[in-house]
């Protein structure tokens, strides 16, 4: 082991340890201590589901990146691991940048990531340099191979940027090679997605260029992971400097959804729907593992790069992973739900049916908390007089509050923090276009003391948000413009 490893496991062992549970959410992963940002290596091995994350444990604020590593029998419950890697090596001593695992033919896990060096360019300016590399271990402990880095400069298509290569993910593909995508950057400064090959993991050969953005949805994309799900190939991607289109696709930091079909001779992604993976603010870096199940299942950083001020300083950690969601592929969508892991931790049911409300705000016995999972189904109190708004107000008490607003006539579905107790001028609203009949809208709100995650209409869209208002604010209440009727069940998570 180094001695920049053990030094970080050492910090954070005696660090980590003064961060009490209760400062932290019930069931979304939050650094042992210190920052995290993308997750990396999200795999299941020997029998639990192992998440590694882009991690500084001195600094609750981005600098030297590590690798963080939680494991967890559920997906809900996680247990802290030592740090998995360190930025130890000449070639990766500017950081350990994201990446994958997966498991190797004699049993190791194999982690694959983006490691970062400096370089003097033509042009006289210093940049980072990003290769990939590859470390072997047990699940704990992580050796990194001697031949690092295993793809370089040397290994890009023609026009493309060694500055901006970046992000390997990696999957065992059905003719016995191992695949991986990577981020790119090509001459015309977008972005585009690299696929490569390799018999054993550790040598890899170039196959294709499998996807190119050409400008149309941002620039550098980052983050990619490409699957076959329900008979359609998913390219996942997180652009940067993303022009907003309607309310597809917001401005800055985005995610990408691309299905389609693979060319078998080009390795090409064919393309037939494009669409935004989160609608809310807070979304970035998905990353998707396959049960042993057959489930396949996405988590991501639930925070975004424009909205890094917005934060608790008094906290010994900073962001927290999404809940980990089921993925499917109907009518050209993705569709995300919760995992059904989650049912097992609802408790004290609580059910309303039928509650009409009109022009006034509106609370109800037992409805309240910030470890909720909330059910709604709105519709109109009269088919013929559609209402003119809806709002859900929650993580509430006489000073703060955050809303979900819905306008049946736009079919506009608004998430708004600014009165959450931010300090802070930065994004606190997003909106959505909801899709399917505005006769009935169906949420699933997912309450863990710091964030909100609302699936609408069975998971056709998703809008996530970090939360951090005082955990004394409670309060959930509902108000209509118009007549509206309501059918409420209540859980609280334990």
């Amino acid at each position: 082991m180094s001695e920049m490893l053990e030094k970080a496991r050492k910090y954070e062992f005696i660090q980590g340890q003064q961060i009490k549970e209760e400062e932290r959410p019930a069931f979304h992963i939050t650094p042992y201590v210190g920052w995290m940002n993308d997750p990396n290596g999200f795999s299941y091995y020997k029998g639990e589901y192992h998440l590694f994350y882009q991690y500084n444990p001195y600094s609750t604020h981005w600098d030297s990146m590590h690798w963080g590593h939680v494991v967890s029998k559920d997906l809900l419950h996680w247990n802290y691991v030592p740090t998995a890697l360190a930025p130890d090596e000449d070639y990766d001593k500017f950081g350990c940048f994201s990446g994958s695992a997966i498991e190797l033919e004699d049993g190791r896990q194999l982690l694959m990531y983006t490691s970062v060096n400096q370089e003097k360019l033509e042009d006289g300016t210093v940049r980072d340099i990003q290769t990939q590399a590859v470390a072997v271990g047990d699940g704990k402990d992580y050796e990194k191979y001697d031949k690092n880095p295993v793809l370089t400069a040397k290994d890009l298509p023609k026009g493309a940027s060694k500055v901006d290569f970046r992000d390997p993910k990696i999957w065992k593909g059905n003719d016995g090679n191992f695949y991986c995508v990577i981020g790119s950057r090509p001459a015309d400064g977008s972005g585009q997605i690299l696929l490569y090959r390799s018999k054993n993991g550790f040598e890899w050969e170039f196959v294709s260029i499998l996807a190119k953005n050409q400008n149309r949805y941002g620039k550098m994309w980052e983050c990619p992971d490409f699957f076959e799900l329900d008979g359609k190939y998913v390219l996942l991607t997180s652009p940067q400097d993303m022009l907003p289109e309607g309310l597809e696709f917001h401005n800055g930091n985005g995610t990408l959804c691309i299905i389609g079909e693979l060319d078998p001779e080009t390795h090409t992604l064919k393309e037939q729907f494009c669409q935004g993976v989160d609608y809310g603010i807070d979304y970035y870096a998905m990353q998707t593992l396959l049960a042993p199940d057959g489930r396949r299942i996405m988590i991501a950083w639930m925070q975004n790069w424009d909205t890094l001020a917005y934060r608790c300083n008094d906290s010994g950690w900073f962001a927290q992973m999404s809940l980990p969601r089921e993925l499917s592929v109907k009518n050209g969508r993705l569709y995300q739900v919760p995992v059904r892991e989650l049912n097992a931790m609802r408790a004290n049911k609580v059910e309303y049916n039928n509650v009409v409300i009109k022009d006034t705000r509106l609370t109800l016995d037992q409805i309240e908390g910030r470890t909720v999972d909330l059910e709604l189904v709105i519709r109109p109190a009269d088919k013929d007089n559609l209402y003119k708004k809806f709002e859900l107000c929650f993580a509430e008490n006489e000073k703060y509050h955050s809303t979900l607003c819905f306008r049946p006539d736009e079919s506009v579905l608004k998430i708004d923090r600014k009165f959450s107790g931010s300090e802070r001028a930065l994004v606190h609203q997003s909106s959505c276009l909801v899709n399917g009949d505005s006769n009935e809208l169906k949420l699933r709100v997912i309450l863990d003391k710091f964030s909100v995650e609302v699936f609408i209409n069975d998971g056709e869209q998703v809008m996530s948000a970090v939360i951090l208002t005082k955990q004394e604010a409670k309060g959930i209440s509902f108000f209509a413009d118009g007549e509206a009727k309501l059918d409420i069940v209540k859980y609280d998570l334990l």
